[in-house]
């Protein structure tokens, strides 16, 4: 019984998408009291289709209908396994089980143009080849993950420490859940507050200079360009970088309000630093017609001390049987 009612939700959530499009886009997008468009709301931005074209996909641009339907029917048909799965007990030194697939919400529709990726430039629908810097820095980040995983909080990533969102950027990207992001406008500042970590970013609209000061998610200034508002953002802390980023990169994100369900945003992101060319990528959101609720995870929460405590035991495990070893 269980499953037949999964099986009818999840079907209704893989079809509700595809017949809304149609009438939405007959609508007009709304506009502001004062005349701008209006990019107000909850927008959530799942999709099963993958930032970086699959390989073997080649030069295919786009996914048949067939293709599409398939991908989607197999995203239904794995949520459906794994909710209906055996519940297993953990174990000491095993899985704790934590975010199995019921935390999971990576949704179960590829994007209504088919396109094999969200990346659009360079054609190929793939990140550019990264630069000498950017191979190093990563060769460097490597190394040091695999020989100091958890030395101190410093060596966890922001995501761990509940700083900023792995799927927030900027630039917004799908990841595995709480991919809603809300946004709000005035007449000179627009704010687009991230589901996770609940994090807001406050844009001012007037065209007033930054202060120079790098911060986590960079100092970002706005301005419209005919209905579609451009964000400039730089000045990045080198305390988080965004797929092995610099912070020296440089950002620009556009949200069009296409009818009264989609937001198209749309960022491009230039890092000499990094990779070899500047690439583009297209996330169409869908309007969420419920609320955001405050995410819980916090700067300074109980899984970071689990981490650095379990890491800690495992070095005097190691210790322990160094010194066996050693009589």
């Amino acid at each position: 019984m269980r499953g037949t009612y999964l099986v009818a939700a999840l079907t209704a959530m893989l079809l509700v998408p595809l017949l809304a499009a149609p009438a939405a886009a007959q609508d007009e997008a709304p506009r502001t009291p004062w005349g701008a468009p209006d990019l107000q709301g909850v927008w959530d931005f799942r999709t099963i289709t993958p930032l970086q074209r699959p390989e073997e996909l080649g030069d295919q641009e786009f996914l048949t209908e067939e293709e599409a339907a398939s991908r989607e029917q197999a995203a239904v048909a794995r949520d459906i396994e794994l909710w209906e799965a055996d519940a297993r007990r953990t174990e000491a030194g095993g899985s704790v089980g934590a975010y199995n697939n019921f935390w999971m919400d990576r949704g179960t529709n590829v994007i209504e143009t088919r396109r094999t990726s969200l990346i659009i430039d360079p054609p190929n629908g793939r990140m550019p080849p990264l630069s000498d810097a950017g191979q190093q820095r990563a060769d460097a980040r490597r190394v040091r993950r695999a020989e100091h995983p958890a030395d101190s909080w410093l060596d966890r990533s922001s995501f761990d420490r509940c700083i900023l969102g792995f799927n927030q950027g900027p630039p917004m990207t799908p990841g595995g859940y709480n991919q809603n992001m809300q946004l709000f406008q005035t007449e000179d500042h627009v704010v687009v507050l991230n589901e996770m970590v609940h994090d807001s970013r406050i844009i001012p609209l007037d065209g007033r200079t930054r202060p120079g000061i790098d911060s986590w998610t960079g100092e970002s200034r706005a301005h419209w360009e005919g209905d579609t508002l451009v964000v400039e953002t730089v000045d990045f802390s080198a305390k988080h970088s965004w797929r092995g980023t610099s912070p020296d990169r440089h950002l620009i994100e556009r949200f069009t309000r296409v009818d009264a369900d989609t937001l198209l945003y749309e960022f491009t992101v230039t890092d000499p630093g990094t990779w070899t060319a500047p690439w583009t990528a297209q996330v169409p959101m869908r309007l969420n017609e419920l609320p955001l609720f405050e995410y819980a995870c916090h700067e300074g929460n109980y899984s970071l001390e689990g981490i650095l405590s379990g890491t800690r035991a495992d070095e005097r495990k190691a210790a322990a049987a160094a010194q066996q070893e050693s009589r």
